[in-house]
């Protein structure tokens, strides 16, 4: 299992990393993508898409929902961001590249969130939809219960 998370620090670093995907993959993350990702990144946690316009609208006052959810698609398409299913909230992705094999622990106390990410998850969900002939368009596992933190 592989931890992954986000920084502060890390921000420019992730923004940075999207960008170079974006001209590899000839993508444009416009100043809207990136406001959008940062203000996500810079949260630490997971946010709500209502809670990112709000916050958009003090950058651009003629933010719209449509604006915001075609800027969460966009990323969410690109991998660049999780979308967390319980919750119905966004939450940065620390490593783009790897980003089909993630599942999140939360804290159902604290809300601290991990992503975590697991090729044997993800083999397993392979062959269980291999072998019910099914082919999923995303699998999302989130596993919500106590942080090592709340316990103490």
């Amino acid at each position: 299992m592989t931890k992954y998370t986000i920084r502060k620090t890390d921000i420019n670093k992730a923004l940075k990393q999207a960008d170079i995907i974006c001209k590899r993959n000839g993508l444009r993350l416009t100043k809207l993508r990136q406001d959008v990702l940062s203000l996500i990144l810079k949260e630490g946690g997971y946010v709500k898409a209502y809670d990112l316009l709000d916050e958009l609208k003090k950058i651009d006052p003629s933010a719209k929902p449509p604006t915001i959810y075609r800027t969460l698609d966009f990323l969410l398409e690109h991998g660049f961001i999780h979308k967390l299913q319980s919750l119905n909230a966004f939450i940065g992705c620390s490593h783009p590249q790897d980003h089909k094999e993630c599942y999140f622990l939360i804290c159902n106390n604290c809300q601290k969130i991990e992503e975590c990410c697991s090729k044997k998850i993800n083999n397993v969900i392979k062959n269980t939809t291999s072998k019910n002939n099914f082919v999923p368009d995303q699998a999302v596992l989130e596993i919500a219960g106590t942080c090592q933190q709340c316990l103490n």
